[in-house]
């Protein structure tokens, strides 16, 4: 893949970056250089290494996945001036 002059413009625009034309041109070329390298990346065989989520050896600490209130309604609303049933009471605002 070869990035040129009008993608530059594009993604800078789309990013909201203002783009000279001299720095599109070097942008252009540096961009170029960085998918290169992604490319030769890409020729590594990776096939036989499992992926790893740290380089010493460890398993992942797993929790129940249970869907909870968290217990906190109390402490929430603690300090609120008005509560009823662990909601926030507040002024009308609209007629």
């Amino acid at each position: 893949m070869s990035v040129d002059i009008a993608t530059v413009k594009r993604v800078a625009h789309l990013a909201r970056i203002a783009v000279t034309d001299e720095d599109a041109q070097r942008m252009t070329g540096e961009l170029n250089a960085i998918l290169g390298f992604v490319e030769q990346l890409n020729e590594v065989d990776v096939s036989g290494v499992e992926p790893m989520t740290s380089v010493i050896p460890m398993d992942m600490k797993k929790r129940e996945d249970v869907v909870t209130d968290g217990d906190k309604a109390n402490d929430i609303v603690a300090n609120a001036p008005a509560t009823d049933e662990n909601f926030f009471l507040v002024p009308k605002v609209v007629e």
